[in-house]
């Protein structure tokens, strides 16, 4: 009887831990459970990030080389008030970008560096000649640049003015080539001068004011012709201003919406932000005037 006792015991003992072991996995079976659903919580927001970053809209804006530094600090203004928005820019030279709209690029509004590329872009002009075009009732001059002499800020070239560009004490100047308007003007100006032809073998031409403007940093010129405001944002020397006069024409940056553009809402609240006393503060800042 004790044997059959001692028997049941130990049966009954196996069973019981048997039932203790089942319980430590189904204990596990929780804690992963747990952590399938954090990491199924934690995609649910990236997912929402995710839709909520692709329910922006992009408005593409090519705008001249020259307006890199003052558009970009915009940016983040601009977007702060519209957060339904994305600015993507594309900077270049205003010839290259009125090319590139002509072929068809994706762009939403235009902003040139002289009146001529916006002018072939405009169905009311006599020197339209694109297919693509802006649409006219959205154009205006928005701002004015200038057209400076400028060299590094420690240069001893003791360079002080255009006059000095036809003289022993320029070697090498940097312009911008004829399909770019720095170049445009700059050309003008030494014609009027009277100096155009006589420093031909002093001239490095640029692709863009930007790339002049590196140049004349770098040392690898005396002397750039460029705009007021990128010598500013570059830190350089500048030695003379060009008036008016000199140039035929004033600096005239012209803004409008294209014509194709499927979000005239969107462009049309920025070209209104573009005229606003908090756009044009940052624009005076990188030493441009409102257009007049």
């Amino acid at each position: 009887m004790k044997k059959i006792t001692g028997i049941f015991l130990s049966m009954l003992f196996a069973v019981t831990l048997a039932a203790c072991g089942a319980k430590a996995p189904a204990g596990e079976d929780v804690k992963e459970e747990s952590k399938t659903e954090d990491v199924k919580d934690e995609k649910m927001t990236e997912e929402k990030k995710d839709d909520k970053k692709s329910a922006k809209t992009d408005l593409n804006v090519f705008a001249a080389a020259s307006m890199t530094e003052s558009l970009e600090e915009l940016k983040a203004v601009f977007e702060e008030e519209n957060p339904d928005l994305n600015l993507v820019f594309n900077f270049d030279s205003s010839g290259t970008l009125k090319t590139q709209i002509s072929e068809g690029a994706d762009c939403d509004v235009f902003i040139s560096a002289a009146k001529k590329q916006m002018d072939e872009l405009d169905p009311t002009s006599d020197t339209k000649d694109s297919d693509i075009t802006i649409d006219p009732s959205t154009r205006f001059d928005l701002l004015e640049n200038e057209v400076t002499l400028a060299v590094k800020e420690d240069s001893r070239k003791d360079i002080e003015s255009f006059d000095d560009i036809n003289t022993d004490k320029v070697e090498t100047i940097a312009l911008g080539n004829a399909d770019v308007p720095v170049g445009q003007y700059s050309e003008s100006l030494l014609k009027n001068m009277g100096v155009w032809d006589d420093i031909q073998d002093k001239i490095t031409f640029g692709s863009n004011v930007k790339e002049v403007t590196s140049w004349v940093s770098e040392g690898a010129v005396d002397c750039g012709i460029i705009y007021s405001t990128d010598a500013k944002a570059a830190g350089l020397k500048i030695v003379d201003t060009a008036n008016p006069d000199m140039l035929d024409k004033k600096v005239i940056y012209p803004a409008a919406t294209l014509d194709k553009s499927a979000k005239k809402e969107a462009c049309e609240k920025f070209l209104s932000f573009l005229n606003s006393d908090k756009a044009n503060e940052v624009f005076s800042q990188y030493g441009f005037k409102p257009a007049s």
